[in-house]
């Protein structure tokens, strides 16, 4: 069988010389993204200040590094030998050799002289102890007799490989789904086999379904590195206690409707009209789990009770493909991807952008993306149209997709998260509560114009939006008045449009009452894009200055000191130093 290479590959590149190839790989591999140095911008997917402290920072965190530079690099970089060609490794190569007509120097001897590598079994399946697999490949190299026992289906991919399995011996490699004592010499695979059913009382606890499943698992002597998937009924795509067990076992939740569980009432080991009644199906953790396990499982564990809980569990005949079965839960990512640099985007923002299949956004938003999105489907709308977006969010996640709305900037501030959960209190469509909400915060405006001035809130600060779109004018006055009084530090967001022309104007009167004329002044106008300007000046000039909507203004406290460096630089003290002089 064709092995696949890992997901989630950092292609490494040191200069704009390499980003031709390192978009032809990525195009090769994926789920890859594209790392290069930020002083060389070339449309990165992430950029680096420098490479080797980048490189073992990813290699840390366990992703796969194809590094597009000299192999010295990567070895100082990680402090170990080059790259084994173990857990991916490998397949990693052959990939990137068919990309580049290029030939993958393969020397690990398990690929070479056993036509397989033990510790790459297929996606899904789990190994009971990695440990094991280093005497087994030696045994075997050796040329001494191992024994291949398949209690289960799917061990072809350990058959393919030019390995003469002996009938029986001493050493072996057991493909089960049962528990297998870990003090055991074999070396055991546990094939994704078992569908794990589910049905339980709304608000049931996490604790309860998974005490329950484990001791029915126990009972069995099944192993929890089998399953598959945990499955359930449509009505439980947000239950909490499902999807914590699903996380637990490491293993995705998948959920059918109602009309699927009710086609296997014929082989339910018993009918519950109280299930019935509740869901329209007469067995729901019985019916998921064979409704999973296909038309040739059977069912190995009958339905288990628990107070509020119901288990079982049905062995497929071949390995279960949890992509191909049942509905997963949707998912909303609310994201703010900063001023639109990657460099000041965060990796949980990446994440989300790679794993979506949906992406909603203003166009130009979504245009700062590039290649981050490249392949995804962006669902566009124009500036004004936030509730539209919103509401096409939610009903994407609602059908089961993984959706990222994205948000410039922070989305919690000024941005769309608030709006998705006004919308989630106040509009009545169960399907919205279906969706997994996540909220994954980016740089702010306040936080871009705050960096490029020096450190201007490093005391107490407030943000105010001089847009009354939403907020009345008494409001925001009243708001400027109070933040004056108390001495904050000020971010004004939205500063001026063609609509209000003096709000600016009058903002920096109400300040100038109760600040000096000199007070710092920054204002950031598309900081972290192309165009970026940034300009310091005192509080009696801020009235008159040329400032849109896209310029962000800081405006220091009566504490913020200028510094008259190259450029000038802002920072409002602490605010203890005047102690200790």
């Amino acid at each position: 069988m064709t092995k696949r290479p890992p997901n989630n590959v950092a292609i490494i590149v040191l200069g704009t010389a390499g980003a031709s190839l390192g978009r032809r790989l990525q195009a090769a591999l994926p789920g890859s993204r594209l790392h290069g140095p930020a002083a060389y911008p070339a449309g990165w997917d992430e950029s680096f200040e420098r490479a080797s402290p980048h490189i073992a920072e990813l290699f840390e965190a366990g992703r796969p590094i194809l590094g597009l530079c000299a192999s010295g690099i990567l070895i100082r970089s990680v402090a170990v030998p080059l790259v084994g060609g173990h857990h991916g490794a490998n397949a990693l190569a052959r990939a990137a050799a068919a990309v580049t007509d290029g030939i993958a120097a393969i020397t690990t001897a398990g690929d070479q002289r056993l036509g397989l590598a033990l510790d790459e079994p297929p996606p899904g399946w789990r190994i009971a102890d990695p440990e094991k697999v280093r005497p087994i490949t030696a045994a075997l190299l050796r040329g001494d007799p191992v024994a291949l026992v398949a209690e289960a289906g799917g061990a072809d991919w350990v058959r393919a490989g030019t390995i003469g399995w002996a009938e029986q011996a001493e050493r072996r490699v057991l493909v089960t789904d049962r528990h297998v004592d870990p003090a055991s010499d074999d070396l055991v695979f546990h094939p994704p086999v078992l569908a794990l059913g589910i049905g339980c009382e709304r608000g049931c606890s996490s604790a309860e379904i998974a005490d329950l499943t484990h001791s029915a698992m126990a009972d069995a002597g099944l192993a929890a590195a089998a399953v598959a998937a945990v499955v359930s009924v449509e009505l439980k795509l947000a239950e909490p206690g499902v999807h914590a067990l699903a996380a637990s076992l490491g293993v995705p939740a998948r959920f059918f409707p109602p009309s699927r569980l009710l086609a296997e009432t014929e082989r339910l080991s018993e009918r519950s009209l109280a299930a019935f009644r509740a869901t329209g199906c007469w067995g729901v953790a019985e019916g998921a789990a064979l409704a999973a396990a296909g038309p040739g499982g059977v069912l190995v564990v009958p339905k288990r009770k628990s107070r509020r809980a119901t288990c079982a569990v049905a062995r497929a005949p071949a390995p279960i493909d949890a992509d191909a079965i049942g509905r997963q839960r949707g998912m909303l990512a609310v994201i703010g991807i900063g001023p639109g640099d990657p460099g000041w985007r965060t990796p949980e923002v990446s994440a989300a952008l790679a794993h979506a299949t949906d992406i909603v956004g203003y166009s130009l938003y979504l245009d700062l993306l590039g290649r981050a999105i490249a392949g995804k489907k962006c669902h566009t709308s124009s500036i004004g149209e936030e509730e539209a977006r919103v509401r096409l969010a939610l009903d994407l996640g609602a059908e089961g997709r993984s959706v990222a709305l994205v948000s410039s900037g922070d989305p919690g501030i000024y941005g769309l998260a608030a709006l998705v959960f006004e919308l989630l209190d106040l509009v009545a469509k169960p399907e919205w509560g279906t969706v997994e909400i996540r909220v994954c915060p980016g740089v702010s405006a306040l936080q871009a114009a705050a960096a490029r001035a020096g450190a201007p809130l490093g005391h107490d600060f407030c943000a105010i939006s001089l847009s009354d779109l939403m907020t009345p004018w008494d409001v925001i006055r009243t708001r400027l008045e109070s933040a004056a009084a108390a001495n904050f530090v000020v971010a004004l967001y939205n500063p001026r449009s063609a609509r209000r022309p003096a709000r600016l104007a009058e903002a920096a009167e109400i300040l100038l009452r109760h600040r000096s004329p000199q007070t710092p002044v920054f204002l950031g106008r598309n900081l972290g894009r192309p165009g970026e300007q940034g300009r310091n000046l005192a509080l009696s000039e801020l009235a008159d200055a040329e400032v849109d909507m896209l310029t962000l203004v800081l405006v220091g406290s009566s504490t913020t000191r200028r510094l008259d460096t190259d450029p000038p630089r802002l920072y409002t003290p602490r605010g203890y130093l005047e102690d200790r002089e």
